[in-house]
């Protein structure tokens, strides 16, 4: 019996760890397929997909890709260096430093993805398959075939979990289908990246400087996309395009190079920023820019509050209002009652300084609160403000906000004689309205980061993170939590009133309406509450990003009319499904939801 058991033992385990595909093809095969078929997929971009211009991005022409042709031409380019490289071709092993099987296998499902998309988009909008040129059937054999290939490239599959014979049909689907989703996961996972050595300097600077300018590439792209179809085919690129570099290393390369020059870092990505206006030829996209940076300084403060103190605020757009309405009752519009015009750094001043003096009358009686409690508490007060600045209106109570009409006619700021109202010209560039407004908001942003990394890299920054880790033990190592809390919650207020005095300007009229809790439209307080936990929560990057992206994309999504809600709520599920730690992470925090990952050497202070 016990020789039995053995042999038994033996035979099962190398089974279990056998390293194979997804499908039956032969490794050698599935690399040469996979590599081969994307380098006929970057040769299929420059064939003609349809006869007609009449689907967007004219995809008629023989030798110059346009449209959604370059978005796969990358795809495939970015799938075959993968490949290339996984041949241990020389010279591109830097692409890889985690190894390339996954990034192969993300690069090739969203070069697929994309062209796919792109074919059924022409069928359906155009009346049938007959509308593709040679070049559509081509991308579409070759995108598949680099994705089958990719597919059988071999990879640890784990073991089954033993179950128990007795258990009912339904328990043993829940069993199968778990160790064919953990198959899954392990087929598309990668390796821990080998440390990036030290290099001199100056050539760190430089791969900054080429990752900050790809990321102003890839941003100005998205925002000037003309089209929808042209959108969503963005969106798809760089998503599953983002995954492979994150799989194949490159990510954690990257950040480990900026993590040395912090500051660095941080002064070239705001040049970067304020190289957007430039690669415009008209202020219609900047229109958007500043938007994005009032949506994005407010989540920064309200990552104070959440991400670092721990405290649920569900009302907190309500300080946004505050802000906005104190500038503008002193902006010298005729519908301010006060009829005074305020300079703009007054103006600032007296919008900081009504965001903290409600945020300590509102904090002060209920931070002794916790979770749920808190939550409500704040949500409330969002209420209230928005139905007092509806009832001030000089007859169901003072005449103070002019009711649901707002404050209209809100002038132009003028800083130093220098109008931001007008069009200036620059070294030959035209810098519109929305432009110059665009530059003063990127400064608010700067000094909003600056309160961030300082506040939060100090000792009331490390109080704020053990009262949100457990506060009864903070409490119990002398810190003062009510005072603590008390702080976070104006200093969030402060900032958050800051955005506001720029917002009432920019937007010519300020009225309650703006300033709900949830909308279609942000900002409001659950899309600043979601910008900070799909961003990541207690980092800087984290909060930025995620408020450009929920900006964005609902402004970029209104083709989808009714449905547009359902797509970007089904996106955020899959989302918090699959990242719960959000896009940039807290080192210390990502380890909270994947306790199976090796520990740091050394954990960020806010994931910066």
């Amino acid at each position: 019996m016990t020789t039995q058991t053995t042999a038994s033992t033996t035979t099962a385990t190398p089974t279990a760890n056998a390293s194979t595909g997804l499908i039956g093809i032969p490794p050698h095969t599935g690399r040469a397929l996979a590599t081969g078929g994307s380098v006929l997929t970057v040769v299929s971009t420059f064939l003609a997909w349809t006869w007609t211009a009449e689907f967007p991005g004219d995809l008629t022409f023989y030798g110059y890709p346009g449209g959604l042709q370059v978005l796969v031409l990358i795809g495939g380019a970015l799938t075959a260096l993968f490949g290339l490289a996984s041949y241990g071709v020389k010279g591109l092993g830097w692409l890889t430093p985690a190894g390339a099987d996954a990034a192969v296998k993300y690069a090739a499902l969203g070069t697929f993805a994309t062209a796919w998309y792109t074919i059924l988009a022409i069928s359906f909008q155009l009346g049938g398959l007959v509308n593709l040129e040679p070049g559509g059937y081509v991308v579409a054999v070759t995108t598949l075939t680099a994705l089958l290939g990719a597919l059988a490239l071999p990879f640890e599959r784990p073991e089954p979990d033993p179950f128990d014979p007795d258990d009912t049909g339904w328990e043993q689907f829940k069993h199968k289908t778990g160790h064919n989703m953990a198959v899954l996961r392990a087929a598309f996972a990668s390796g821990s990246p080998r440390p990036v050595r030290t290099l001199p300097s100056y050539a760190e600077i430089l791969i900054i400087v080429a990752i900050l300018a790809l990321a102003l590439t890839v941003f100005t792209y998205g925002i000037g996309t003309e089209y929808d179809e042209l959108f969503v085919g963005f969106l798809i690129t760089a998503g599953f395009g983002f995954a492979a570099l994150n799989r194949s290393g490159l990510i954690a390369h990257a950040s480990q190079i900026t993590a040395r020059h912090t500051n660095i870092t941080v002064c070239g990505a705001f040049i970067a920023a304020a190289c957007f206006p430039f690669t415009q030829t008209d202020d219609q996209y900047a229109t958007l820019g500043v938007y994005i940076l009032i949506f994005a300084t407010v989540a920064l403060g309200l990552n104070i509050v959440v991400g670092l103190a721990g405290l649920l605020d569900l009302g907190y757009v309500a300080f946004l209002g505050v802000g906005a309405y104190a500038a503008a009752l002193v902006s010298g519009s005729p519908s301010s009652p006060f009829g005074v015009h305020f300079p703009f750094w007054a103006a600032v001043l007296v919008g900081a300084l009504a965001s903290l003096v409600f945020g300590v009358l509102i904090g002060a009686p209920t931070l002794r609160l916790r979770g749920d409690y808190l939550a409500i508490v704040t949500l409330g007060f969002g209420e209230i403000f928005r139905i007092a600045a509806n009832n001030t209106d000089g007859t169901s109570g003072p005449d103070l906000t002019n009711g649901s009409n707002g404050i209209a006619s809100i002038p132009d700021l003028k800083i130093l004689g220098f109008d931001l109202g007008t069009q200036h010209d620059i070294a030959g560039f035209t810098i519109g309205r929305f432009a110059n407004y665009f530059f003063l908001m990127l400064l608010i942003t700067a000094v909003v980061v600056l309160v961030f990394r300082r506040s939060s890299d100090s000792r009331i920054g490390r109080a704020w993170v053990a009262i949100r880790e457990d506060e009864t033990a903070a409490l119990a190592m002398g810190i003062n939590g009510f005072r603590v809390k008390l702080i976070a919650f104006a200093v969030g207020a402060t900032l958050a009133g800051l955005a506001g005095t720029v917002q009432a300007h920019v937007t010519y009229t300020v009225t309650p309406e703006q300033y709900l809790f949830a909308g279609t439209t942000p900002p409001n307080s659950a899309f600043l509450l979601a910008a900070v936990v799909l961003g990541g929560m207690g980092t800087i990057a984290g909060p930025l990003i995620g408020a450009a992206l929920l900006f964005l994309i609902p402004n970029k999504l209104q083709f989808l009319g009714d449905y547009q809600l359902l797509a970007f709520g089904l996106a955020l599920v899959l989302l918090m499904r699959f990242r719960p730690e959000g896009l940039i992470p807290n080192r210390r925090r990502q380890l909270e939801f994947h306790e199976e990952d090796d520990a740091p050497a050394v954990l960020s202070k806010t994931g910066a």
